[in-house]
């Protein structure tokens, strides 16, 4: 939100109050800060939007600092609300916990959350973040799917939360941003240094582009090479005509066979680093503007006042910050 008061953000300043700032203002905040949009975190919260931003601008004046910048879709953070919602988030989330919803190791369980997303992400990110709440009495039950079928089962009752892979449309579904992915052109050291001897290998692939993988078998986790046809467009700008040598449904598939020497693939980043670290695959390609992808975290406003499932996604997205 930027709005600009007669007297300008001096005014704002001078506006300021020594008072203790009330925590209603502060959760409102972390709640858009989370969801990048007041209409998301009005959703998120059971409020209305005109609610959500009297409460924002409440906060500004006490603080007597601009907290959101207004984009077309949604509010971007101000560096002072990025350090303010640092400061809270841990101790509203740890408040929240006890004062909302009791402890978790309550003598009646909470139902279980049903967690839906993409197999690799799921199991190679948000599962390692939410193993500790397991132990803590939160039970969960996860499921591996194809976005749009998840999605739709999100609509029909079928899950709490969903990973997406893109944001849904409509407005049934309220979507926060959880991470942004990096795609990476790799290969083994075998194929690399029968590309470009000696280590140049990026070089010649920069020089020539597709040219320079020519006979390159490709390997992705689909015939009609969703993510490699989106490479190809943005790094190299030109449409992907090679067809698959190796299909595997599952990303963690597609890295075992590229690592193993089968050929290339493109890849995020998170499922390849440790193999990238080790240097078992390498990157054929370091592009200034590697192609990103966003995912949501995604539910249904209002759908169930299960105290867990609202403790998963803040866990989720709070962790997601160091995906």
């Amino acid at each position: 939100m930027s709005h600009r008061e007669s007297n300008g953000s001096t005014g704002m300043r001078e506006a300021a109050s020594n008072a203790p700032l009330d925590l209603t203002l502060l959760r409102t905040f972390l709640a858009v800060h989370r969801a990048g949009s007041f209409t998301a975190a009005a959703r998120l919260l059971g409020l209305s939007q005109p609610t959500v931003t009297t409460q924002i601008r409440s906060l500004e004046r006490q603080l007597g600092r601009e907290l959101f910048g207004r984009l077309p879709r949604g509010v971007t953070p101000t560096p002072v609300a990025d350090g303010l919602a640092a400061r809270i988030a841990s101790p509203l989330d740890a408040l929240a916990a006890v004062a909302d919803r009791g402890h978790l190791d309550e003598t009646v369980p909470a139902d279980p959350v049903h967690l839906a997303g993409p197999a690799e992400l799921l199991c190679v990110r948000a599962l390692p973040a939410l193993a500790p709440m397991v132990e803590q009495g939160v039970r969960l039950r996860v499921t591996t799917g194809l976005t749009d079928e998840l999605l739709e089962g999100l609509r029909q009752g079928h899950y709490d939360l969903v990973i997406s892979t893109h944001r849904p449309r409509g407005r049934t579904l309220t979507a926060v941003p959880l991470m942004d992915e990096e795609f990476v052109l790799v290969a083994s050291p075998l194929w690399a240094e029968r590309i470009g001897r000696d280590g140049d290998w990026q070089d010649r692939v920069a020089d020539e582009g597709p040219a320079a993988l020519r006979g390159v078998p490709l390997v992705t986790y689909a015939e009609d090479l969703p993510i490699a046809r989106r490479y190809w467009r943005h790094v190299f700008g030109t449409r992907l005509s090679a067809q698959a040598a190796l299909t595997v449904p599952d990303l963690r598939g597609v890295l075992s066979a590229v690592a193993a020497g089968a050929g290339m693939s493109v890849l995020p980043r998170y499922l390849c680093q440790g193999e990238l670290t080790a240097g078992v695959v390498v990157p054929l390609l370091a592009p200034e503007d590697p192609p990103i992808n966003t995912g949501y975290l995604v539910q249904r406003p209002g759908a169930t006042d299960n105290p867990h499932r609202t403790l998963v996604r803040d866990r989720l997205l709070r962790e997601a910050r160091g995906w």
